[in-house]
């Protein structure tokens, strides 16, 4: 069994950390969640089945969800897989294979509604793609603000190849990424596609050698965990809410977002550190 180690910043006699880390505390059998500085990371944790998705994990998955957004003092979250072979090879096909019409609904409407939170979590997500991405383990990723890669990265959505398609969003996410004919091509054939194609179709953000991927993530991560909580908020809100509206509606999304940077004590902070010449001490709160 894989225990939650959560280090908060919070005073140890603060009763919100007391019981925010009571919370947190469960015991987790199909991922390790660990949040350092600020910053969250969920590892898939099934290496035998090259990590792949079953119900449990998908419920351990959102408890974890549930208590990252409960704490505003986690400002970004990453997600990778146990081991070097696999980020989430998909859905477990052991399991789906017990399915009838009725469960496989059920099974994939679940995975949706989870996997769509990490699309609608109010910080960024960073995916850390550590081998093979398939099926469910693609879907996971393209749910994210971004993906960074390893050099043996794979991925694809190979439903097809089993007499289904893709249920955790992929037929809608990925023609949304890059394009409905390349979406299409991968969706129909099943094909599998490296790290290098998947940057190249603007898929992957970048690559790095297996050993430094975490390494680069996370310091992606510190830098934008050191910014405002209020202005990253509203970015990835104007962006992901104006993304399905047209262009004027969308800039109204900014305006308004704008608005309440300049409003926010970080905002201010940020404008006055700028003409002190010095620094900005991002403290503020989301509640101030």
């Amino acid at each position: 069994m894989k225990t939650a180690t959560v280090l908060l910043s919070l005073p140890a006699n603060n009763p919100s950390t007391r019981n925010f880390q009571e919370e947190a505390a469960m015991d987790y059998e199909n991922i390790i969640f660990d949040v350092v500085e600020g910053i969250a990371t969920i590892t898939f944790n099934r290496p035998k089945a090259l990590n792949a998705l079953n119900g449990h994990l998908l419920d351990e998955f959102s408890a974890a969800l549930d208590v990252i957004e409960a704490d505003e003092e986690i400002r970004v979250l990453v997600l990778t897989g146990a081991g070097e072979k696999s980020f989430v090879a998909g859905a477990d096909i052991s399991e789906l294979a017990t399915f009838n019409s009725l469960q496989g609904k059920m099974f994939s409407r679940k995975g949706q509604l989870i996997i769509s939170r990490l699309q609608e979590l109010a910080i960024p997500v960073i995916a850390a793609v550590n081998g093979f991405a398939l099926g469910g383990g693609s879907e996971m990723a393209l749910a994210c603000d971004f993906i960074y890669a390893s050099e043996n990265a794979m991925f694809g959505l190979p439903e097809i190849t089993l007499g289904i398609i893709p249920g955790f969003g992929g037929t809608q996410r990925l023609p949304r990424l890059i394009g409905s004919n390349r979406a299409k091509e991968m969706i129909f054939t099943g094909r599998l596609i490296p790290a290098e194609e998947a940057e190249k179709i603007g898929m992957v953000n970048r690559i790095f050698p297996q050993e430094s991927l975490m390494e680069e993530t996370l310091k992606t991560a510190r830098a934008m965990a050191t910014k405002g909580k209020v202005s990253v908020r509203a970015a990835k809100q104007a962006v992901n809410n104006g993304l399905n509206v047209d262009l004027a509606t969308g800039c109204q999304i900014e305006v308004d977002a704008f608005a309440i940077c300049m409003a926010s004590e970080d905002g201010k902070e940020g404008t006055r550190a700028f003409i002190e010449k010095r620094k900005p001490q991002f403290k503020g709160s989301l509640k101030g």
